[in-house]
């Protein structure tokens, strides 16, 4: 214990592990934003065309087939589900699953904002999954493919049959780019570029399968869309949205900051080369939890753990044992002497989250990092047990 009292001599080249806007690709400075058409409008031939090589990126990069299509639109990933589910859900019953946060968040919008009396909700509580194999596929399912806040996603599209009756609407935020999304089994994919991407905040990223389009263009929806909701116009889809026209004003310094993570995405070998950072970095993490015995995963099962959005416990009696409270303080007092010592930033568990860390393991993370981070996690924790005896 003497020794882990010591602070480590070497800190994380890059200490910023959050989940959310995330560390940025390696290498990155403010000179990539160097020509960003700012001062120029989004409308005019040279704005449209840098919008458009944004979406022409995200198909690359994320392999989406030809016949998706890919719009830019506001509000970020939360923006983006809304403008689906607002859209699309009524045509048929529905079943919402729900495993964290954001996937409670999607349930609350469906159940008392649209009140959709015919929604079935399917929950699971902090480190596991419900029982996919309850899902009924003639209804629409929203889930989310990787819990931000839990650690915990779908470890494949098994589970989903490709001749479904209803729509999959994915949020897929912390997963697309680092885990492997089956678009043959989703209708909607939406994510935001400041998660795997560490881009930058406030717009959102919607894609849709030819199926999504023509419940779009055949079922009109009860109640009254806003006009960022509004996706067609006279039963028509509004192609002009995946085409570079923006519903509104996007920041050109955004879909800068957005073309440089893709382009590095693509010298660094492309989708599975992303993939695969993320998955070793995430290995990092693995192999010290398992030989550290005050920590685990917050996710129960190995392969529904996630490689990017890293949830922990503090398994440790001593901390275990507290009331919540006092557990909640005692992970707040880590996370804030690693931000005190520069060693790591913003790594707490999210509000709504049981009391633990969270630490971003994306591919725009070095391994290094990591691998730096990890004996400040063993002194912090040491340091607030000893000052939790002392006070006892």
């Amino acid at each position: 214990m003497a020794d882990m009292l010591t602070a480590p001599a070497v800190k994380p080249a890059n200490p910023n592990f959050s989940s959310g806007p995330c560390a940025k690709r390696p290498g990155w400075t403010v000179d990539a934003l160097a020509n960003a058409l700012v001062g120029r409008s989004h409308r005019s031939k040279p704005g449209k065309a840098r919008i458009q090589k944004a979406i022409d990126l995200t198909r690359q990069l994320l392999e989406v087939p030809a016949d998706y299509r890919i719009g830019i639109v506001p509000a970020s990933d939360t923006g983006a589900v809304e403008m689906a589910m607002w859209s699309l859900l009524g045509e048929r019953p529905v079943d919402m699953l729900a495993w964290e946060s954001f996937g409670e968040g999607w349930v609350t919008d469906v159940a008392k904002q649209l009140k959709l009396a015919d929604a079935r909700v399917l929950k699971a509580g902090y480190g596991d999954l419900p029982d996919l194999k309850q899902v009924d596929f003639s209804h629409d399912v929203v889930f989310t493919w990787n819990g931000t806040t839990s650690g915990v996603r779908v470890p494949n599209a098994d589970w989903i049959p490709a001749d479904r009756q209803g729509l999959t609407i994915c949020d897929a935020t912390s997963g697309a780019f680092a885990q492997n999304l089956d678009f043959s089994k989703l209708d909607v994919v939406t994510f935001s570029w400041q998660k795997a991407l560490g881009g930058e905040a406030a717009h959102g990223v919607l894609i849709l399968s030819p199926r999504a389009v023509a419940r779009l263009e055949s079922y009109k929806p009860s109640w009254p869309l806003p006009k960022i909701f509004r996706l067609t116009k006279g039963g028509k889809l509004l192609e002009e949205i995946f085409e570079a026209a923006t519903i509104n004003t996007p920041s050109m310094l955004v879909i800068e900051d957005a073309i440089d993570a893709m382009e590095w995405g693509l010298a660094a070998g492309g989708l599975k080369a992303l993939q695969a950072r993320a998955d070793a970095n995430a290995k990092v993490i693995a192999d010290w939890v398992a030989k550290t015995p005050w920590i685990d995963f917050l996710a129960n099962v190995p392969e529904q753990r996630s490689n990017t959005s890293v949830c922990l416990s503090i398994v440790d009696p001593a901390v275990a044992g507290l009331p919540a409270e006092a557990q909640a303080a005692f992970t707040k007092a880590i996370v804030s002497r690693l931000d005190k010592a520069g060693a790591a930033y913003d790594i707490g568990a999210y509000k709504d989250a049981p009391p633990g860390l969270r630490i971003w393991a994306g591919s725009t993370v070095e391994a290094d990092s990591l691998k730096a981070l990890l004996p400040w996690l063993d002194w912090a924790f040491a340091s607030e047990k000893a000052a939790l005896k002392a006070a006892a």
